[in-house]
């Protein structure tokens, strides 16, 4: 879990608040991420860049849902309209778009503990009416082109057909450069939004909940802030 030191500074620090532990031992130590990895993820000031770039781009609400509240690659392109609701601020993951054997398939969540719900950030929130516009001007535009399925997905292409997940990566490589920020995996945007909400307040368990360990932990209802 490459998101784990975040998670014991934010464990060790509600422990200070807490007064179990006179002071938080890990706040001011260089936690290293291993020596075969040859690129660290985005800082938190990173993330942000990012994201201002990402606003006039058509995956912008992918990036906000990936960097504020952790999903991975595949969790958001098989995100459904149905699994969001914007009135309440919530977003359910059941779901996930890979290509298995050659054909884009929706499959389970990577793990049982992966299905989660999630309370959404007012900013994610935003992207995403945004979204649902843009996609019914697409389908408007499409006419009888428009290939959407049953699926109901959030993120499609301009046809309504599924995003192949290589082309979110280009996109995502893309907007790096646009950024201003250093080439990292799509992946790593999971560690971003933990230093993220870590920064914010969050504590260990509120950080776990929200990037998918426990799918028996409640969502909590906390705003975070841009």
């Amino acid at each position: 879990m490459r998101f784990l030191p975040v998670i014991l500074r934010a464990a060790l620090q509600h422990a200070v608040r807490e007064d179990e532990l006179p002071r938080n031992v890990a706040r001011n130590v260089e936690l290293s991420m291993g020596t075969k990895r040859e690129m660290e993820p985005l800082t938190v000031k990173e993330g942000r860049q990012l994201l201002t770039a990402a606003r006039d781009n058509r995956l912008w609400a992918a990036y906000e849902l990936a960097v504020r509240i952790g999903l991975r690659r595949g969790e958001l392109l098989g995100l459904r309209w149905s699994d969001v609701d914007l009135h309440e601020g919530v977003l359910t993951v059941r779901q996930a778009l890979q290509r298995v054997g050659g054909e884009l398939l929706i499959v389970a969540p990577k793990t049982q503990r992966s299905a989660r719900r999630v309370a959404l950030p007012s900013e994610c929130v935003t992207a995403l009416r945004a979204q649902r516009a843009q996609q019914l001007a697409d389908r408007k535009a499409a006419g009888s082109n428009w290939k959407g399925t049953a699926q109901g997905l959030v993120f499609t292409t301009k046809n309504g057909t599924p995003i192949e997940p290589r082309n979110l990566n280009r996109s995502f490589e893309a907007l790096c450069v646009r950024a201003g920020v250093r080439k990292v995996r799509f992946h790593d945007l999971r560690h971003t939004c933990a230093s993220l909400l870590h920064e914010q307040g969050a504590d260990a368990r509120m950080i776990m909940e929200v990037l998918g360990p426990a799918l028996s932990l409640r969502p909590s209802r906390r705003r975070a802030e841009g």
